[in-house]
Parts: C-alpha cells; structure tokens; sequence
C-alpha cells in the first residue's frame, strides 16, 4: 500500500486564508518534515496557473527530509517533454530516487488560457499521451533519439542526466472522460481519480480495466483515490467536526473569501472536468454514505478538486478505507483541512490503525504494479 499526503508552500485552505506570502519556507519545511515523520509514501504538490513551481518546492523539501516522496503534478503543453524529462531526472538525481509524476491534462479551459493553451480538451489528450511517451524515451535511452509525432518534433536530443530510480519514476495519471481514461490505461503506471462511494469507485476502476484491455495493456494498472479524512475520537464528534467544517466553507463562499485561494476553481463555469460531474451526482445521493462517506464538504465547494471526505473515528475510517482495498485501490492520498495539523493527526492517529485493519483483513499485501520502460 501506498499513502500519499499533500504539500503546500502556505496554509491557505478552504477553511482559512493564508496567514503568510505565497511561499512560506518555514511552513513548506515543518509540512514536509511532519508527513516524512508521519509515514507517509509520498507527497502530491499541486499545478494551476496561480500556483508556485512544484518540482523548485519538492527540490527545497527534499533537504529537510529523508525518505518522504515527491509527486511532482503537471501539465502537458507548457514545457517541452524533453525539457520537462531532464527537470525531473535533475530532481529525482537531488532527492535520492524520491520523485513521481501525477500528469493532469487540465479540466478547466479558462485556467488552460491563462498559461496561453486554447487547445480543446480532446486533442490535449492526445498531445498529452505523446508527450508521456516521450518523456519515458528520454528517461531511459542513452544516445540520441529522434520524434516525430502530431505535437512535438525532437530531433537529436541525447541527454547527459537520468532518473536515479530504474527504469524511471512512477506516472500517475488523473482523467476520467473516456479520452483521458485511455490515454491513462496506455501510458500510466497509475490511475487517480476523486474519492467516490463503493459502488461508483467499483465501477470507475472495472471501466478502466475494460480501456486497458482494449488498448493492448498487458501490465496490471494501480489505482489511487483521493479524500480528505475527518476523524476524531468518536463518529458522533466526527461528524460533527464534519459539519462546522462544511459550515466555515459556506460561509468563506457566500462571504467572497476566495480571492487569494482562487486556483481552487469554486464556481469556474468553464470547468470541463468530468471527475468532478460525477462528484456532483454522487453528492446529490445524500449526506452520508456507505461506512463513513460524507458528501457535506465537496457539496459545498462545488465539487471542486480534492472535495470528498470520509469521516468517523480512525477505526470506522480504517474500515472504510479497507473496503475500497477490497476493491482494487492500492493507493490513497490524504489532504487535510488544516494541512499541517491534519497531517500530524493521521500519522499519530489514523495511518497506524489503517495498516492494522488491513492485517487484520489481509489487505496488507496488494500488488503494486513496478514502473516499466515502456
């Protein structure tokens, strides 16, 4: 199993503004520092046209840190692939092998537009899909190489920098239209997708087992869920703490208290993402669902990224995050609403019991696909 926390240059959250400038290097070192301590696999640092460079913070973090993994997110179209490979394998050389890439493809055009990029959602896939085949060549082949493809032309490139890791560092893809699910299944070694209820995230990963097929994948694909873990010592306070959470995101809405956390996307009309439609159907079922998922907080920010929450004591949230291991999930990423507190209280709270509800269930050992050449 893999377990994913989320690493941020400042304290801003939905719940709150942040208290400092946009990159707070006291803050990103003790965050970095408590979910290294934590036991935590892996770190997700966001992409958006508002945001700060992700592989410059994990270069920073990195320092303060040594065994924590860095999940680098970003966006095709930007940089150039081969530009793009050498920036990781520089990154991957600094952390000692402690980097991965979580490819997104960019489900709101206004956001696209603002960084230059007109191009529709459908033909991004596909330049998207190219440009990860490239980036793997570059990684792994010594002497020039050549491509000529529909977006990107390379001539000649020979790279003197490599990846520590071998073959190369995991990709992670996030992309739950029918384009990105097969652009996904073909050149990711991990799918992620938005924390949904059983029966939706039973479907979400048979649906992505059929594309693989189709597209020729002989090799297992790991799937990652992301949700933001509400626990306190009892359901009935948990879900409370559930509520005045909810309460503080509504409140920050009506009253116009986004500006400074804008990235985030509440009420971007031109959001093309079809994880988060399917949030907002799921978020119409009801408040709580299954063992412990509550709709309340991703209602309230629009299904907007990350939103979803399992809540409860760190027994019921251990139980509920074994039933989705059941189901094929090998990985889940953590984002707290108070990121360093949060992060504090499930490594002290909640990781400990999750790995012993999964011994106990003998959910301790799934397969975890390898990244491959290919």
């Amino acid at each position: 199993m893999e377990f994913l926390g989320f690493l941020a240059p400042h304290d801003g959250q939905e719940i709150q503004q942040r208290s400092t400038g946009p990159v707070d290097l006291d803050y990103l070192r003790r965050l970095a520092a408590a979910q290294d301590e934590a036991g935590f696999d892996r770190v997700l640092i966001g992409n958006g046209s508002a945001m700060a460079d992700g592989a410059q913070l994990a270069a920073f973090a990195a320092a303060y840190t040594s065994r924590l993994g860095f999940l680098i997110a970003h966006r095709p179209g930007f940089v150039a692939p081969t530009v793009f490979a050498r920036t990781i394998a520089t990154l991957d050389a600094l952390s000692g092998g402690r980097t991965a890439v979580h490819i997104i493809t960019g489900g709101s055009d206004a956001d696209q537009r603002r960084d230059g990029d007109r191009l529709p959602k459908e033909q991004r896939y596909a330049r998207t899909g190219e440009f990860v085949e490239i980036v793997k060549r570059v990684w792994t082949t010594k002497g020039p190489l050549d491509h000529h493809g529909e977006h990107y032309q390379v001539e000649g490139i020979d790279v003197d920098v490599f990846p520590v890791q071998r073959p190369r560092p995991r990709i992670y893809f996030a992309g739950s239209s029918a384009a990105g699910i097969a652009t996904g299944a073909r050149v990711a070694d991990a799918i992620a997708f938005y924390g949904e209820p059983l029966r939706q995230t039973r479907e979400q990963i048979g649906r992505i087992r059929a594309v693989a097929a189709e597209v020729g994948r002989t090799e297992p694909l790991a799937f990652n869920v992301s949700v933001r873990p509400i626990i306190a010592p009892t359901d009935a306070a948990a879900l409370e703490k559930a509520e005045r959470i909810t309460s503080t995101i509504e409140r920050n809405v009506r009253g116009g208290s986004w500006d400074r956390v804008r990235l985030r996307g509440i009420g971007d009309k031109t959001a093309n993402n079809e994880g988060s439609d399917r949030l907002r159907e799921v978020n119409a079922s009801g408040a709580l669902l299954d063992r412990a998922y509550w709709t309340g907080t991703s209602k309230a920010t629009n299904a907007s990224g990350i939103s979803s929450a399992l809540v409860g004591s760190p027994e019921t949230v251990a139980s509920a995050v074994a039933d989705y291991v059941e189901l094929g999930v090998t990985s889940f990423l953590f984002k707290g609403w108070d990121l360093l507190g949060d992060a504090r209280d499930y490594g002290r709270h909640l990781l400990p019991v999750i790995r012993d509800v999964l011994r106990d269930r003998g959910l301790d050992h799934p397969t975890l696909p390898k990244a491959s050449a290919s």
